[in-house]
């Protein structure tokens, strides 16, 4: 079986876009030539350099590159992606083309692979903005309809594909991402240098991810804000500036306790083991996830997490962390003041994420991918 797959959205530039899709493709690169058949072959369409371990590595990895220019404006990728794609697809003669990011190109001969990655555009169209809400509204749809088959990163996606998109169960298959090797428990000195570098001096809690409407950042600003004269700790946001900021700069500067929070901006992958390690809690109470990483990410660092109970969160970390309602604040606020206020019940959630984040591995993720594509070919 030739696999092609498009890698465009492979960014190694620092920025919000490194996050996210970008990871899950670089992880697939790594991970398929693993669980690929001595056959198989897969070429990868990518436009900027992967630095990744060497898929070569594996003995059964057949990989080839075909570095294309990138397109960074996305008016000009979805044109690629729609016309020259499909050429090239068709010149590498590719049995099975894997668009990972909700698109695929409906002109292509070949069987086609989508994975969807969420439907926050359908679901929460208010917290997506204009041009890409009608972009994924005119191109996910087709792409679900025009593909052979599909995968969804969680139970929960899939739901949301069958009810909203009207694709039947049995076309999609479910591959639920990971926390890669990177993201463990590290030496009490290396956290303690990673602090003293970045002047952590106080315990912190935690929110690392992109900065948008649906990760309900006010939400958590106005918690913390409430229980900041009862607790030690600071609160510090990492991620990069994403879209549709205003009300989030707005409530940060209304805040009382203003002083007590740190916004940190992006931080390179290489830096968020740390940065988990470094914390006491991590805070996710995003109101929409088609999988979230982050969470799962802090658990395999042995950080307590407190999160939503929506959308697919609590089938990502289980009974191994605290959820709450995302637009309870009241409810948010004691849930991170009881993990800050207990040790016992920090402990206990700290073992208890590292046993969940262990039963998530990109190797079973990149198994399913296999599946989905035999059965795209069947």
């Amino acid at each position: 079986m030739r696999i092609g797959i498009n890698a465009q959205l492979l960014s190694t530039e620092p920025g919000y876009r490194q996050s996210g899709v970008s990871r899950y493709i670089e992880r697939l690169l790594v991970t398929l030539p693993l669980v690929m058949g001595d056959e198989d072959e897969l070429i990868v369409v990518r436009s900027r350099p992967f630095d990744g371990p060497d898929p070569e590595s594996s003995p059964k990895a057949r990989f080839r590159d075909r570095v294309r220019r990138a397109f960074e404006r996305p008016g000009l990728r979805a044109g690629w992606e729609q016309t020259l794609l499909p050429a090239q697809a068709f010149r590498l003669g590719v049995d099975l083309l894997h668009g990972p990011v909700n698109v695929v190109p409906i002109l292509a001969t070949c069987p086609l692979v989508v994975t969807v990655h969420d439907l926050a555009y359908l679901r929460m169209p208010e917290v997506v903005p204009a041009r890409r809400r009608q972009y994924f509204q005119a191109m996910t749809s087709v792409a679900t309809r025009r593909a052979d088959h599909v995968i969804a990163v969680s139970e929960s996606t899939k739901a949301d594909i069958v009810e909203l998109l009207g694709v039947k169960p049995e076309r999609i298959t479910v591959t639920p991402l990971a926390a890669d090797e990177r993201f463990r428990p590290l030496p009490d000195a290396e956290v303690t240098a990673f602090r003293t570098g970045h002047g952590l001096a106080r315990p912190f809690a935690l929110y690392l991810g992109n900065l948008e409407p649906r990760k309900n950042l006010p939400t958590l600003l106005r918690a913390f804000d409430q229980i900041a004269p009862d607790v030690e700790h600071d609160l510090v946001i990492v991620g990069g500036e994403g879209w549709m900021t205003e009300e989030f700069h707005a409530t940060l500067g209304s805040l009382r306790h203003r002083a007590r929070v740190r916004v940190h901006g992006f931080a390179p992958v290489e830096d968020l083991p740390a940065w988990y390690n470094a914390a006491d809690l991590f805070v996710y109470p995003s109101l929409y996830e088609g999988f979230g990483l982050p969470p799962l990410e802090a658990m395999a660092c042995g950080t307590p997490v407190v999160t939503a109970n929506t959308s697919s969160l609590p089938e990502v970390v289980g009974d191994a962390a605290l959820t709450v309602a995302p637009s309870d604040t009241a409810a948010l606020a004691a849930a991170m003041g009881r993990v800050m206020g207990e040790p016992d019940l920090a402990a206990s959630l700290r073992a208890a994420g590292l046993a969940r984040a262990a039963t998530f591995t990109w190797e079973r993720s990149a198994a399913g991918t296999i599946d989905a594509y035999r059965a795209a070919l069947t």
